[in-house]
């Protein structure tokens, strides 16, 4: 029997590697995708561009993500705008693009499927590949026993590069677990191929939250125990684990530390909903802001419906999702009484369930979810329409 190979490829500073495609003249520099489309370039009377700077941001915003050279000034993802302001002023802003993102998404995956087919599609920049019965996985020189797979992964390296323009990431261990930490040891660009005999050197020295599973709640609380590092998660008692975690994540815990992960390459799974948000510059109010809400949310909605088609899904249940200026989360769905997949359909559902909503208060976000889905040829037979004939009065100014 083969050995089990399994490969994480993991697309380099994805949004903003595809901006400093459009801008290569921000190469090098530090660059920030996260503003809104008002922090779009404008190109000077000379043909040069004139771009945002951190230092001028006002809002709330957060990173989406940041170049390599604005990461090394502490600009991370999800890190607010204006705390990254304060870090790297002069740091370029641009407005995220994720038609464009998507489309690279679709190309680099498709590259990767001529070489390596088996493959588990994990978001729009990352994904797992089964290279364990791969003709050549096993190959090897009496100079490198993991020749094969190292022809392999420069394989679907340059695949990508060809496709897209860009650079990823590959680790290939003989599982999912070690495979997602091995693909960051050597970014950008990187190909690493690890076993476990290499974990104590390559792995344990590494933080206990570099494991994809312990977030920030079980890394702070295994800090606070002492363990930091996945090495001392592995010297920890099993028992002792389970006593401070539960059962189950206690185990879990002990076994991802010895990169123990017996989860297959899982090649298509079956959406189970479909949505689109977004969080506004400043809070806004469904009385005093009413036609700007109208925009977004009818823009939303088109969306969505784009998204149900490209996929080939039509949904049973359309839902709304609010955040207002205290945070707190408020949500209503509606089972409707046949499929619909247009965005007029949708939106006159997610406007029943703003009717539905309150809307004293200023809301910061606000998504459409499209759920219960069906595939195209899968419909039930039905001559009745999907969308209600009424008039919702809610945000309708622009649409």
């Amino acid at each position: 029997m083969s050995a089990r190979w399994i490969a994480h490829l993991d697309m380099d500073a994805f949004y903003a590697s595809v901006e400093l495609l459009r801008y290569p003249d921000l190469r090098g520099r530090p660059v920030v995708v996260g503003g809104r489309r008002a922090h779009q370039p404008e190109v000077r009377e000379d043909g040069t561009r004139s771009y945002a700077v951190l230092r001028d941001y006002a809002g709330r915003g957060v990173i989406t993500t940041s170049t390599y050279e604005a990461r090394a000034l502490g600009v991370h993802s999800g890190l607010g705008l204006m705390k990254a302001a304060a870090l790297a002023p002069d740091a370029v802003l641009l407005p995220a693009d994720f038609d464009e993102y998507r489309l690279h998404s679709r190309n680099f995956k498709a590259s990767v499927a001529e070489v390596a087919p088996v493959i588990e599609d994990r978001g729009i920049d990352e994904i797992y590949i089964d290279l364990t019965d791969l003709p050549g996985a096993n190959d090897a020189t009496p100079d490198d026993p993991y020749a094969g797979l190292r022809d392999i992964a420069r394989r679907m390296k340059a695949g990508v590069r060809e496709a897209t323009g860009l650079s990823c990431s590959v680790g290939i261990t003989p599982n999912k677990l070690l495979s997602k930490i091995a693909s960051d040891l050597d970014k950008p660009d990187g190909l690493t191929i690890l076993t476990h005999a290499e974990m104590p050197g390559r792995i344990w020295p590494l933080p206990a939250k570099r494991i994809n599973g312990i977030g920030p709640k079980a890394s702070a609380k295994l800090e606070m125990l002492g363990v930091r590092t996945i090495g001392e998660l592995a010297a920890a008692d099993p028992q002792w684990l389970i006593e401070q975690f539960g059962a189950n994540y206690g185990q879990w815990l002990h076994r991802a530390a010895h990169g123990i992960d017996e989860r297959e390459v899982v090649t298509y799974r079956e959406p189970k909903s479909i949505s689109r948000e977004t969080t506004f510059e400043r809070d806004l109010h469904a009385r005093t802001d009413r036609e700007t809400l109208g925009g977004i949310f009818t823009k939303l909605c088109e969306q969505l419906s784009s998204d149900l088609a490209r996929k080939g899904y039509y949904a049973k249940t359309i839902g709304v999702k609010l955040r207002f200026d205290d945070f707190k989360i408020s949500t209503r769905e509606l089972t409707l009484p046949e499929y619909v997949q247009d965005a007029q359909s949708i939106r006159r559902w997610a406007g029943l369930c703003l009717k539905r909503q309150p809307l004293e208060q200023r809301m910061r976000l606000i998504g459409v979810r499209a759920g219960s889905l069906c595939k195209s040829d899968a419909l039930p037979e039905s001559g009745e329409t999907g969308a209600p004939q009424l008039d919702l009065g809610l945000f309708d100014a622009a649409g």
